[in-house]
């Protein structure tokens, strides 16, 4: 999975379903720009430069590099392997070009769908704060900037979640997007299941609140009063499906019906199709979509409770994150602590609370021209203009890109393993050894990553190809007075603060106060992923988010200077040059991830049949979880994309069986494993967690998968458990 740099941290299962968001905003015969906001730890500079390629053979040149932003919200929940630079490849064994796949064509679908639906409407803004839901997680290090500059701000994170609602004027309100800076770091490094994390969470509640509340309308009959909804302390919530009716009286029939219906025994399906997703049976009407952005997380973090020691319960080192000496027993807590479902739920439902608030309550509207500017930058030799030591300027220079020892020490998020420590400006002699058979930095090297002692000289590793990025895009986006800069990294709180200030200056410094009233905010980890980018300040203290600070001291200096450039040339309707593009090294990964090899199933067992069932004439009561496993197949055979692994069924007044929750939902989980590591056989178990809303009933667990022969084709084959009973 991608985001801990975990080896061991593998993919077994779902939690919930990831997704590509999109909107797209158009003047009339004028400019447009799209915005995508995607569940995966980050953008990928070869997803970005793939998905405009599609865009250029559907549309010519009407979607392009310029106006276009592909956002990660930074969920290390998600898989790994889609990145084209080996450093962020490494524990996915290089390329997987599976994921790879999947997340460029979701993207390029969220986006013809967007541009399919493009309806006259209207734009709101809206902005509050959210306090409990990050903390600053390298507080050693915001404490080294200016006490002046700190004095400014009440706290050491930012707190602000600005909003925008899209309301469409036939359909009343479609979607909202939001930013708002907290690591998706709610899952732990060693959690296997594909999770969205808080923000994927918070954008599953508000569409299924918004769905529960008839938005868009669709003359649908809406089941529930809003708040009825958010005030239910059930802490599950779920989509409720417009094709479950409501139960008869209860009684005990239910029980002896249940005990009817036998495990169905595994039998095999004509094609893949049959498994369409509960939400996608709805295809051909209007969604809301909303979104939950990611900004300047790069200190921010979702386990507010703060940081303790694990072996002893007591906080960790201050300026170290250590506990005795070891950065791996430092671990941060999350709001639901110890259980890590129920932190990503609060911290996830904090933000879906406060995106509501927002969205009820918007009135500003957006009113002005829609533009945009972007360009590529060689970040490894950038000349930046920077104040000197007696007043003047002076120009230095960013340094090709480079990794500090702190950086192997990790976070209070996911802690690093041997003993490397944040806050480390001296590094250690036997990891320098190790380092020097790799690549030793040469003087001028060292010289300009000072005080960082490098661990690994990524900018300057070349074999098998490069292993970090030198050419970055940056992007100021405008849509009237809503400015979105896109930056290609996790810029850390302060570094944010001053990024934006610096932008907003250039604008409002218009004579013609077309930029007056702007809402500026930062959309991190866009377009292609780069690290973190500190302050100059924090940069001296060498923690994890400085050492990770590709560029050198001079990065955030670069990145002000550069788009300060951009916001000139907007404000003087200028064009703005390029004189660099990215690789694309998508023909030279390498991927050592081994395919399926076959599956199987022990002799007289088909696949889907059960291996543990429901146990007979049982009744669960709301809150409880029913588990089943059946004899399964690898799910990389097919990714069920548009479909389901899992499916909780309900017996309708017919005695028919209708779909009611499926493993994009919250309470239903979708787990995988094999009895051995090289053994060609396989489990999946479901998990439903009773949700407090479920409508009494009989229901029974189905479950669906594609199975491997060692010659053939692979076949689909489907399951159920038997009946049980839920009062």
């Amino acid at each position: 999975m991608m985001g801990y740099a975990n080896a061991e941290q593998i993919a077994s299962g779902i939690h919930f379903r990831l997704k590509a968001r999109a909107f797209i905003v158009a003047e009339p015969n004028g400019k447009r720009v799209v915005f995508v906001n995607l569940d995966a730890c980050m953008a990928s500079q070869l997803v970005t430069i793939k998905v405009l390629e599609r865009l250029k053979a559907r549309y010519g040149d009407l979607y392009n590099e310029n106006n276009v932003a592909i956002s990660g919200i930074h969920t290390h929940a998600g898989p790994g392997g889609y990145l084209q630079y080996v450093v962020y490849i490494v524990t996915s064994l290089g390329f997987v070009r599976q994921s790879f796949d999947v997340i460029v064509n979701g993207i390029e679908q969220c986006i013809v769908e967007a541009h399919n639906n493009l309806h006259p409407g209207k734009i709101y803004v809206n902005k509050g704060d959210l306090l409990d839901a990050g903390v600053n997680r390298s507080p050693s290090a915001y404490l080294n900037n200016p006490a002046e500059e700190r004095s400014k701000y009440q706290y050491n994170v930012d707190k602000e979640m600005t909003l925008i609602k899209f309301v469409d004027d036939e359909l009343g309100p479609v979607g909202s997007f939001n930013w708002f800076a907290t690591h998706g770091t709610s899952m732990s490094r060693t959690n296997s299941l594909i999770s969205g994390d808080n923000k994927g969470a918070a954008a599953r509640f508000m569409e299924d609140w918004a769905e529960q509340n008839g938005m868009p309308k669709q003359g649908a009959h809406v089941t529930k009063d809003g708040l009825e909804y958010l005030h239910k302390i059930s802490g599950l919530p779920r989509r409720v499906s417009s094709i479950i009716p409501e139960p008869n009286e209860i009684t005990d029939d239910l029980v002896q019906l249940a005990s009817s219906y036998e495990a169905s025994g595994g039998r095999r399906l004509s094609g893949s199709s049959i498994t369409r997703r509960i939400r996608s049976s709805q295809q051909n009407k209007p969604k809301f979509v909303s979104a939950f952005c990611q900004s300047n997380c790069g200190d921010v973090s979702p386990n507010v409770l703060g940081t303790f020691c694990i072996d002893t319960g007591l906080p960790c080192d201050f300026n170290h994150s250590t506990c005795n000496g070891k950065n791996e027993l430092c671990y941060g807590r999350g709001p639901g602590y110890p259980d890590e479902f129920e932190s990503t739920r609060i911290i996830g439902n904090r933000q879906f609370l406060k995106a509501l608030d927002l969205f009820n309550s918007a009135s500003e509207e957006i009113q002005g021209r829609v533009d945009y500017r972007h360009t590529y930058l060689d970040f490894s030799q950038l000349e930046v203009n920077v104040p000197s030591s007696t007043g003047g300027e002076q120009v230095v220079k960013t340094c090709p890109a480079a990794m500090g020892f702190a950086f192997a020490a990790g976070t209070t998020d996911g802690p690093g393993a041997f003993d490397f420590e944040q806050g480390d400006v001296k590094g250690n002699p036997f990891w320098r050894l190790v380092r020097n058979l790799l690549k030793t930095p040469g003087k001028e090297q060292v010289e300009c990553q000072a005080p960082k002692p490098i661990l690994l000289d990524t900018g300057e590793m070349k074999e098998p190809y490069d292993w970090a990025p030198s050419i970055l895009p940056i992007q100021i986006i405008r849509i009237g007075q809503m400015v979105i800069l896109c930056v290609p990294g996790e810029f850390t709180t302060m570094a944010g603060r001053r990024l934006r200030d610096a932008v907003k200056e250039v604008l409002t410094s218009d004579s013609s106060g077309e930029f007056n009233d702007i809402h500026v905010v930062l959309a991190g980890l866009t377009n292609t992923y780069s690290q973190y980018i500190t302050t100059f300040e924090e940069y001296q203290i060498q923690r994890y988010e400085g050492a990770s600070t590709l560029y050198g001291p001079h990065t955030l200096s670069a990145y002000i200077q550069e788009f300060q450039k951009l916001a000139t040339a907007m404000v003087a309707n200028k064009e703005v040059p390029t004189n660099f593009q990215p690789p694309d090294m998508l023909d030279k990964q390498i991927g050592l991830l081994p395919g399926v090899m076959f599956d199987s199933t022990p002799p007289g067992v088909k696949f889907g049949d059960v291996s543990s069932d429901v146990p007979a004439s049982s009744t669960f009561g709301k809150g409880s979880t029913v588990n089943a496993t059946f004899y399964s197949a690898c799910p990389r055979n097919d990714l069920l994309t548009d479909g389901t692994f899992a499916l909780v069924e309900k017996l309708d007044g017919s005695n028919n069986w209708v779909p009611a929750y499926d493993d994009d939902d919250w309470s239903l989980r979708f787990k995988w494993s094999r009895p051995a590591k090289l053994s060609p056989r396989s489990f999946a178990t479901l998990e439903w967690t009773i949700p407090e809303d479920a409508p009494s009933g009989v229901y029974r667990l189905r479950h669906f998968g594609a199975s491997k022969p060692l010659l053939g084709s692979i076949k689909h084959f489907t399951g159920t458990s038997r009946a049980f009973a839920v009062r």
